[in-house]
């Protein structure tokens, strides 16, 4: 059986790193830099999630606008549809759709808040994790 967003998350915790629509894409820059991750969750009123903003993002301004482009808000370049997540969503579920759609991170929502945030690299270890405890098992099942 896959494992779910929610036994991830807890393995992980739940802080995500989150701006403001408004945030400049020099600030949001900073912001990812300053964490060492690939994506921002842009947010709104009462902590909704209103978009993502990605390195991919960044890069796209730069290439379309140059370095002028680092001054527009965060809400002209983000991703404002963003597909989302919930805790019961399981691991099989979001590989199949981050392979699909081409995309490394999903937020997590729980009655229309932001709770947290699965990368492909949570995925990854995550299956890892399922695959060697199958392992283990079939092993143990054969040794008797």
């Amino acid at each position: 059986m896959s494992a779910s967003v929610r036994s991830i998350l807890e393995v992980k915790g739940r802080d995500v790193v989150t701006i403001g629509p408004n945030v400049t894409l020099a600030e949001a820059a900073r912001t990812l830099d300053e964490h060492k991750i690939g994506a921002v969750v842009v947010v709104g009123m009462e902590n909704r999630i209103v978009g993502i903003f990605t390195e991919r993002d960044l890069v796209r301004s730069i290439a379309r606008s140059g370095a002028s482009g680092l001054d527009q808000p965060v809400s002209a370049m983000m991703t404002a549809n963003v597909y989302r997540c919930n805790e019961a969503s399981t691991v099989n579920e979001l590989m199949e759709v981050m392979s699909s759609r081409r995309f490394r991170h999903v937020p997590v929502e729980e009655n229309g808040r932001l709770c947290g945030i699965i990368s492909i690299g949570d995925v990854v270890k995550s299956r890892i994790r399922e695959v060697e405890t199958e392992a283990e098992q079939i092993k143990a099942y054969i040794a008797g």
